[in-house]
């Protein structure tokens, strides 16, 4: 599991950075700017930011992401005391909140409840015979093993989490891609090709005009 983790406090960021690190893959961050930088250029299956450190707010910076169509789990950690904040929060697009001063490992078992309610495991299963391993980048039917890119591995996963929903080839390179390092759309349908062949047409559905939609 990747988080990407935004706490400007150095003293408690690391004892969060250095807990969660046990378990997932953990960027830390200490501001909005460079959050916003590392949530661009890479996929994350989970945001936590804290809402007052520099630059933008961690609700401006979530506003942000989803202005753009990305749809990452998002738990808020926040001194904030008031109402108001997690009322923000909730409408611009968290998932839960945890207030300071908390432990870490009340964090961790909020984290592992998305994780069960988004399906964000190492491995996931397609259907019957079919297992993906979102970590291996490999994809197993049956008896036989297909090897796929980072990046075709990093399409899955957000089509699968995104499951019954039309995702367009500019939500994709969105949510996938950094500004500066974009691909055409003929890229994104190599993939997306590739993948079909793999796990059949019936998984990825051709939208004509909208874009893909993994059944």
């Amino acid at each position: 599991m990747k988080i990407l983790f935004l706490e400007d406090d150095a003293v408690i960021g690391n004892i969060i950075f250095e807990f969660l690190s046990e378990f997932y893959d953990v960027k830390h961050c200490f501001n909005s700017a460079d959050a916003l930088k590392y949530a661009e250029g890479n996929h994350y299956d989970l945001y936590i930011f804290d809402i007052n450190v520099p630059g933008i707010s961690g609700l401006k910076l979530l506003k942000s992401l989803r202005d753009f169509n990305d749809t990452t789990p998002a738990i808020f950690i926040t001194a904030y005391q008031e109402l108001k904040y997690l009322q923000d929060g909730f409408e611009l697009g968290a998932n839960d909140f945890i207030r300071k001063p908390f432990e870490v490992e009340e964090l961790q078992a909020r984290i592992e409840n998305i994780k069960r309610q988004y399906n964000i495991d190492e491995e996931i299963f397609i259907a019957d015979g079919i297992r993906f391993n979102i970590v291996e980048h490999k994809i197993f039917i049956e008896d036989k093993t297909f090897s796929i890119s980072a990046k075709e591995s990093a399409i899955l996963r957000y089509l699968i989490g995104n499951k019954s929903h039309v995702v367009s080839t500019n939500e994709i390179l969105q949510n996938l891609w950094h500004y500066d390092d974009m691909p055409t759309d003929d890229t994104i349908r190599t993939y997306i090709k590739r993948l079909r062949q793999i796990l059949g047409k019936e998984h990825i559905l051709n939208v004509r005009g909208e874009g893909y939609r993994f059944e």
